[in-house]
């Protein structure tokens, strides 16, 4: 029963190639980052449902007036299994993040190319690769009439790019009948080349944005303002201590440290020759699971104190994101042991358990006391500009979820 389905699954390649033209096609981008959301990827996503027979399919709707249908759409969709008290779900999100500079790509980044073996598109990867293969899976049920063990869910959220408010957060909260205590969930949005990764742990998250206040002048005459760049240039160094600050490792994590980063900035002026009093940068922490957030704070803001009566600037802290980490999915939950085996069956190597630096629904569903476990077979290259997905690992992570479905090499 099983082969005839990995066997289905594989000769599937024009449904890999079709379903991804599709998916690039409809920038499914947040109000957050300038974009009207999911509905019409979800409209496409609805359809092609309805054209494999699957008619078990239910759509949820998250209030969000910032975008013009007024809500952001997210897609159950239920094959039956002989034992209907419990589901494997795949869990995908839709949305996408923006291309960042267009310069950098080589392509189009909402038309699908194809190179070889591999899908170039903003998505592709993460986390088109994710739906397709719960797609396919589905798809080879209904084609070959075959009814799993248990049912087989397929769940495509929304804002999954931008902490999930209007996504699996919202559903947890408003429908929490979707989710079953018993149920095994796998969240296909994060892996490595080999395959042998299966996420069962995240780091605390922490995003910050800081302001630093300071006087705008003439160039000519700093002496009669306040440098904040300056003053933005010695926080951001000083910052880089946080690393001694909390030091620990965790070998399940890789890297196995926790990691607090400088990234994004604001512009200030616009011309050369003013000084800024004013400059806005961002932070992005990731924290091992033992460390409290609230004492990660409480160091970059005694740093700030320090810059702010070296440099006369003020600072302001906003909280952009903060996520202390979930508990760790067990290694010996059934969701990861499955997955394992089935990993194995398709893949071959070593998979294992592991933590990384977060952060995944995964951990939405960890806090409602559900194990859940994060894998895929990426490239990887979410989020860089050229983002590539390989059709063979499309391929072969759904014939992991279908073996995982029917208990392939459980445990081995």
């Amino acid at each position: 029963m099983l082969s005839g389905i990995l066997d289905h699954i594989a000769a599937d390649r024009d449904t890999v190639i079709d379903l991804q033209r599709t998916l690039v096609s409809i920038p499914a981008i947040g109000p957050d980052n300038g974009g009207q959301g999911e509905r019409l990827k979800a409209d496409a996503m609805l359809a092609w449902l309805k054209a494999q027979g699957i008619t078990d399919v239910t759509e949820y709707q998250a209030p969000d007036s910032r975008v013009s249908c007024g809500h952001r759409p997210s897609i159950k969709a239920v094959i039956p299994g002989r034992d209907t008290s419990r589901t494997f779900w795949v869990i995908a999100h839709l949305d996408v993040v923006p291309v960042g500079d267009l310069t950098l790509w080589a392509t189009d980044p909402f038309e699908l190319s194809i190179e070889g073996e591999a899908l170039v598109g903003r998505g592709v990867e993460d986390n088109h690769q994710g739906v397709v293969a719960a797609l396919l899976v589905g798809k080879a049920l209904k084609e070959r009439g075959i009814v799993p063990p248990m049912n087989f869910g397929m769940l495509l959220v929304a804002d999954e790019e931008n902490g999930s408010k209007y996504g699996l957060d919202w559903l947890l909260k408003n429908h929490p009948e979707i989710f079953g205590k018993n149920d095994l969930y796998l969240i296909p949005d994060f892996g490595i080349p080999s395959a042998e990764m299966v996420e069962v742990a995240e780091k605390s998250m922490l995003w910050l944005r800081i302001t630093l206040s300071g006087k705008q002048c003439h160039a000519s005459s700093p002496e009669e303002g306040v440098n904040t760049l300056v003053a933005t240039a010695a926080f951001i160094l000083r910052l880089t201590k946080l690393h001694d600050r909390f030091p620990a490792v965790n070998p399940l994590f890789k890297p196995a440290n926790s990691t607090f980063q400088p990234t994004k900035k604001e512009a200030n002026v616009e011309n050369v020759n003013t000084i800024p009093g004013r400059d806005v940068f961002y932070m992005d922490c990731r924290v091992l699971p033992q460390y409290d957030l609230d004492d990660v704070l409480e160091a970059i803001e005694e740093m700030g104190r320090d810059i702010c009566a070296t440099y006369g600037v003020t600072a302001e802290y906003h909280i952009v994101q903060k996520e202390q980490a979930a508990p760790a999915t067990p290694k010996d939950a059934e969701i990861v042991t499955r997955l394992i085996g089935a990993i194995r069956s398709v893949y071959g190597g070593d998979p294992r358990p592991m933590g990384v630096g977060g952060g995944t629904v995964a951990a939405y569903l960890r806090r409602a006391g559900m194990d859940a476990a994060v894998w895929a077979a990426w490239v990887p290259n979410a989020h860089q500009p050229n983002e590539r997905s390989l059709i063979k690992n499309n391929i072969g992570d759904a014939q992991v979820v279908a073996a995982a479905l029917f208990g392939v090499g459980e445990g081995a």
